[in-house]
């Protein structure tokens, strides 16, 4: 099985490739959108900021939707998760609607929000025997799904309750980083490429 990593020029990607390679996939990092739809899957990794990486992967967002519409299983990570969206307020440009709603910068106390926090999940194939789970974020914007119904796991910051993980169809996205989340976030990673193999 292939998966392919975008690159979007910045950050470094090395954590999740070992994290997906361990998962029992052949990983490789690839900058060009409409190369990476050759994959068997396609992963957005969470590096950068929206604007930048929105009009990197501009050239290619219609292919990648077309992937997308046709059954490509996609996970976004992180800014990956926001750019599955519409808009984000972080920065100009357009993501790649495969999920409707916008990202919005994070309230509390202290932002970006980094380190450790509670995900309370419900039932999915991406959670397959978690039966809690702890997980890394390093964020300051969290989307805003316009259907609800989409999300499939939710965390708390403050009195902000955010959408830790969405999901339509074949398409995940977790605001946390599961490549740092520990033996959970590792599991996690091990399911979607299980995913991926159905």
């Amino acid at each position: 099985m292939n998966i392919a990593v975008v690159d979007y020029g910045t950050g470094n990607l090395h954590s999740l490739i070992k994290a997906l390679e361990r998962a029992g996939a052949h990983v490789w990092a690839q900058a060009d959108l409409t190369q990476a739809l050759s994959a068997d899957a396609v992963v957005l990794p969470g590096v950068g900021a929206f604007g930048a990486a929105a009009a990197q992967l501009a050239p290619g967002i219609p292919a990648l939707h077309a992937a997308i519409a046709e059954g490509k299983p996609c996970l976004g990570i992180c800014l990956g998760m926001q750019l599955l969206f519409d808009t984000s307020e972080e920065g100009t440009g357009s993501g790649l609607s495969a999920l409707d709603g916008t990202s919005r910068r994070l309230t509390g106390r202290r932002v970006p929000h980094m380190g450790w926090n509670d995900v309370e999940m419900v039932d999915d194939p991406i959670f397959a025997g978690m039966s809690q789970f702890i997980a890394y974020y390093a964020n300051s914007y969290v989307v805003e799904p316009a259907d609800k119904s989409d999300v499939i796991a939710w965390s708390r910051y403050g009195n902000h309750r955010f959408p830790a993980a969405v999901r339509r169809d074949s398409v995940w996205g977790v605001q946390f980083h599961p490549e740092k989340s520990g033996a959970d976030g590792l599991r996690l990673l091990d399911n979607f490429v299980a995913q991926v193999g159905t």
